[in-house]
């Protein structure tokens, strides 16, 4: 995939160089009194957005992608960027759809037909208790924010299934990658791979295995929590990962304060796995983030180091313009061959959008910045 040609953004200063584009906007953060200071981020350290964001966003020509188009996960083969990305439509019910694109940025080519559609099942809403869910609307089920991984030559696909009641559990499914880029659809059926009546979100499968084994994890809060698993035909619809329940504890006196979830699939690099995330600050309530870690290539429940700073906050206007205002939420990255991080997430619930790092720069700035020590704070419930 092609790079940006210069090492220098538009006002001169020395970062990476996106197309122009027309005038901007002023940010929501230039236009309204912030609520707590803005923490400064290492350059180096901060994604830097497209400037033509949202690159996806909903049509009113397609019923099924009418409402929102957000959440995308990625993933890098055939010399193109795929993407998967969450969308609502008149029927309220959430699909995937496709896209594609060859320079990161441009989308060359988008589906006009769901990539996946998971029929949600008919909760008995006689006998089922009502869970009080929303999550970027939606409200009649289907499968929402998706993460892909790339594992030799098959996708396999994890997201959160939701019957539009009372069932929130994580899903997982798989294709062939010469169907995936051929658009044949031939998912294989779905298993459910958390257990019935419990609510679970953000489950990410590893790029590779570790130690042998294919490797799930499943959770960064209590603590970082990873599945191992000799075969992922092992789950069969009767073997659950028995998850601990979310408790949105985070890092005392940090921006991260009220951790979220993992974003997209874990990235190997030889610093240790990076791991982008959600979190919030209860200083700073109702504003989703964006961080990064590095887990051990070994054993990734531990923590190697953190960014003491969020990597991207929801200051643009199309992050606060939605069906959600304040909120950048991230389910795809790649990292590309000529050595650029793109970050692909959802603003506001209701668009798709990309921001950029030039990476060596990035890990070695999240080493030098970061915290390696982990003062944990009492949980809070999600």
């Amino acid at each position: 995939m092609a790079a940006p040609k210069s090492d220098r953004d538009r006002t001169g200063k020395k970062g990476v160089a996106l197309p122009k584009g027309p005038t901007r906007r002023k940010s929501v953060s230039e236009k309204l009194p912030r609520t707590k200071k803005k923490i400064k981020v290492p350059p180096e350290l901060a994604l830097k957005r497209y400037e033509h964001n949202p690159i996806i966003a909903p049509s009113s020509e397609l019923p099924w992608e009418s409402k929102a188009t957000f959440n995308p996960s990625a993933i890098f083969g055939d010399g193109k960027v795929h993407l998967i990305y969450r969308a609502i439509g008149n029927t309220d019910v959430s699909v995937f759809g496709y896209a594609r694109s060859k320079d990161g940025f441009t989308i060359d080519y988008k589906s006009s037909h769901p990539a996946y559609y998971q029929k949600a099942p008919v909760a008995d809403k006689k006998t089922a208790i009502l869970i009080p869910y929303s999550s970027g609307g939606g409200w009649n089920g289907g499968g929402e924010d998706p993460r892909l991984t790339l594992i030799d030559d098959r996708v396999y696909m994890l997201y959160t299934s939701f019957d539009g009641w009372n069932s929130i559990r994580i899903a997982m499914t798989s294709i062939s990658f010469s169907d995936f880029v051929s658009e044949r659809w031939n998912w294989n059926p779905h298993v459910f791979i958390s257990p019935p009546g419990e609510v679970h979100k953000n489950w990410v499968l590893f790029p590779e295995k570790i130690n042998g084994k294919y490797a799930i994890l499943h959770g960064i809060s209590p603590k970082i929590m990873v599945e191992y698993v000799a075969d992922l035909e092992e789950f069969d619809g009767t073997k659950y990962i028995r998850s601990t329940t979310p408790t949105g504890g985070g890092y005392a006196d940090s921006w991260d304060s009220w951790l979220r979830g993992v974003g997209p699939a874990p990235i190997k690099t030889k610093y240790g796995w990076l791991v982008l995330y959600h979190a919030m600050d209860v200083d700073d309530p109702n504003r989703y983030k964006i961080g990064a870690m590095l887990l051990d290539l070994s054993d990734p429940t531990n923590v190697l180091v953190r960014s003491q700073q969020p990597i991207l906050e929801p200051d643009e206007h199309y992050e606060n313009e939605g069906w959600k205002s304040g909120v950048v939420y991230a389910c795809g990255a790649v990292a590309t061959d000529d050595g650029f991080l793109f970050v692909y997430y959802g603003g506001a619930d209701k668009v798709v959008c990309v921001a950029v790092a030039e990476l060596e720069p990035f890990l070695k700035t999240l080493i030098s910045s970061g915290s390696a020590k982990i003062s944990r704070k009492g949980g809070r419930k999600q």
